[in-house]
Formats: structure tokens, sequence, C-alpha cells
């Protein structure tokens, strides 16, 4: 059988004996899609646990559209017109619309991002700004010691809607909602206070109620006030099968609910081997972005398995911080003991790694120099194919495989 993984905007196959057991985690067949769900008008007019934007809105308004940068695939430029047109009947004027791009700790955009992402249609007609932290408005502080402090245009701004994809996210649970303002608006001192409480067990993929990481970002973003959000469900191919629009809370709990049955997969036991991608790009354009891949597969692998991780990496590791950690710790298990002692944000992704290192190995087939890669704790390839004949070379022919084409979207878990 040959399998395919994205790899950037190409692909990267793999040959499997047939006589190898081979199990592909993908999207749930069964669940059922109806073509209303995926509607964006009719999510609009239709809010969840709200009135209509068009009615929130008052002429005269600013009004602050927060959305994913360059690293999510939210496919802003697809909802623009409609939400645009919603606030247009709100009598709102395209001259005091900003659309904002939540950066977090990520790397500014280009002039042709900001179009390629929000679409010629808005980028003729609104304002289009990335967030900075450097100028930032104290909007008070969380229960657990997190400033709330808000990029200006989105702190200044009459009324915030928010963009984002909904999908699992290895410490927040999920993506979306309140997500947008924090961390995506707020500075990295907020951020690390924030997600130094990733190393709590709550805090994991697909847990919403009691994870501390969550609680904190809503308490934040209720704080700095959200007055709407407009949040997808995508399927593998980056399409859009659903929409919520409406309360923070309860539209993102809709859009939550409808993604596990779309992508949460029970599995009776691990495997020897997983061979998994984010689906390419954008989703794996940095090993920072790629490991959210990593972290979902780290539920499928055997103890002392491999797991063979499919990215691009073209812009390397993506985050100094990270990187430092990476090429300049004696070991996995040092990395993990680091973060305990001294979170620091971008440390906290090799931290992460770190952990799947101490269970498993990890084969990177990626654009990324060898040196680096193993200097990193982890197996260089170019050939996901070459990947696969090590680890099974190792492992022996009776090993089981796991697939999983689409890593960052589908969570394993042992019933």
């Amino acid at each position: 059988m040959v399998y395919e993984f994205g790899f950037g905007k190409e692909k990267q196959q793999v040959v499997i004996p047939s006589k190898i057991n081979v199990r592909e985690l993908t999207a749930n067949k069964d669940v059922e899609f109806k073509e209303i769900d995926s509607n964006i008008k009719y999510a609009l007019e239709n809010p969840i646990g709200s009135k209509r934007l068009k009615d929130i809105v008052k002429p005269g308004e600013k009004i602050a559209i927060i959305t994913s940068d360059i690293t999510r695939p939210m496919p802003t430029y697809k909802v623009m017109p409609a939400l645009l047109e919603e606030l247009e009947a709100g009598g709102v004027k395209d001259c005091d619309i900003t659309l904002v791009f939540a950066l977090g700790s990520h790397r500014k955009q280009t002039a042709k991002e900001h179009e390629q992402l929000a679409g010629e249609l808005a980028y003729n007609r609104i304002n289009i700004v990335d967030s900075d932290p450097d100028d930032c408005i104290h909007m008070g502080t969380t229960a657990n010691g997190t400033p709330v402090d808000i990029t200006r245009v989105v702190a200044e701004a009459d009324r915030r809607i928010a963009l984002g994809n909904i999908e699992f996210h290895y410490f927040a649970g999920y993506s979306g909602g309140y997500k947008a303002i924090m961390p995506g608006v707020s500075t990295p001192a907020a951020i690390q206070s924030n997600h130094k409480l990733m190393i709590k067990q709550e805090a994991c993929a697909g847990r919403l109620e009691g994870n501390p990481v969550r609680e904190d970002i809503e308490e934040a973003g209720a704080i700095c006030g959200l007055d709407f959000i407009l949040n997808v469900v995508l399927d593998e191919h980056k399409n859009i099968v659903k929409v919520v629009c409406g309360d923070p809370i309860m539209a993102h709990r809709e859009g939550a609910r409808f993604l596990d049955k779309l992508y949460t997969k029970e599995i009776d036991r691990p495997a020897d081997i997983v061979i998994v991608s984010q689906g390419g790009a954008p989703k794996d354009l940095n090993l920072y972005q790629t490991q959210k891949a990593l972290d979902n597969s780290k539920h499928a692998v055997k103890d002392g398995g491999i797991i063979i991780l499919i990215g691009s990496c073209t812009e390397g590791y993506g985050e100094h911080t990270f990187e430092d950690w990476m090429l300049n710790s004696e070991s996995p298990d040092a990395l993990v003991n680091r973060i305990c002692e001294n979170f620091v944000l971008g440390g906290h992704k090799a931290a992460a790694i770190g952990m799947v290192l101490q269970r498993a190995e990890i084969y990177l087939v990626s654009n990324m120099d060898p040196k680096l890669v193993k200097r990193s704790f982890m197996k260089p390839y170019t050939s996901a194919q070459k990947a696969f004949d090590d680890a099974l070379k190792k492992l022996g022919n009776s090993s089981e495989v796991i697939t999983m084409p689409y890593g960052g979207s589908v969570l394993p878990r042992l019933k």
C-alpha cells in the first residue's frame, strides 16, 4: 500500500508491505455533513447565545476583527465578505473596521501575506495590521496572575470580533474562541504566564472543563471583552465543514463538540511505529508548528516505539528560544527538568518534544540541517520512505503501524 503525507506544498510517499498491520487515523467517516453547517451567512444570521452582529454594533463604533496569522489554516478570506456585509447592515463604515492578525509570539507578516490571508475584498476596503506586543494596554489581571495586556488597536476598540478555526490543542484543549485574545493579541509576558500552566496534568488536548490553561485564557478574554466570534471547523483538506457564530463560550463549545465527533479516534492499542504529518503547508512551515502533530501522535505510539514526523520545516525551528533550547540542552530529560524549574515561552515547545522523546524515538523527515536535527535528539531524514525502512529494520517486520496524515487534527484515544 502507498500512503501519502503532506510535505510543504508537496507530498512524501511511504510504501508499506501488505503483510504489515496498518491502521490509518483520519476523520470519522460517519459524521453527517449538512450543507447548512458550512454556510457562513446562515451562521451569522443564526448566532448561538447571542444577538446578531448587526444588532450588536452601532454606527460610528470602532470595530476590531481579530484573526489568525500565516501559521494557521483559518480561511479568513472566505468569511470576510459575509462578515463585512453583516457589519454594513449594522451601519458600520469600512473606515471604522480594522482586521488584526493575532501574532502571539510569531513573526510579523508581509503586505503580500496580509492580502493573501484577508482576501482581495477586505484588503482593499478596511485597515489591516499585525498585533503589536510593544504597544499594549493593561486591562487587568487573572486569578492566576496573568496580565491582560492587549495590543492597543484591540484594547481601544468599541467592539471586538474573533475569528479562528477550532482544532485540538495540546495543552489549551482546543483552539478557537477566546484564544484569539490570549495568546493571540497579548504580550510575551502574558503568554508566558498563561502557558506555564501547561505542565499541569489537566492541561491536555480535548479537555476544556478543569483545564487550567483554558480557564485562564477565558478569564483573560472576559476581562478584555469579546462581543462575538466566528469560528470554523475544517476537514482534512482545509474546507469549512462547520461554522459557529455568537457567544464566545457557547458558540465555541458547539464547535468543539462537532470537532470531537469528527476527529476523536478511539484505538484499542498503540502501535510500534507511527507515521505522522501536519498535512503540509502552512501547518508545517517550521518545527514550532509541526510539533502539534507530534504531540497528538504520542497518544498512538507504544513506549519504546518510533514516531516518524513528516514536515517541511522550511523556516527551521520557527522561534528563537525554542531553537536555543533544542540546540543547547544535554538531553530530553534536561529539557523537561528545565521547564519545571523555570518556565520560558518557546522553551515550552522544546519541553513538549522532550516529553515525547522520553517515551519514543523521533525520526524527523524535513528540510532542516541534519546536524541541527541530531543536536535536537532526533534522527534526520529527507525521505519518509527511508525513515520507515530504517524504523522497520530496527523494530522488526512484525511491527504494527499507525498512519496519521493529518496529525494536527486527529486525536487518538485509547478505549
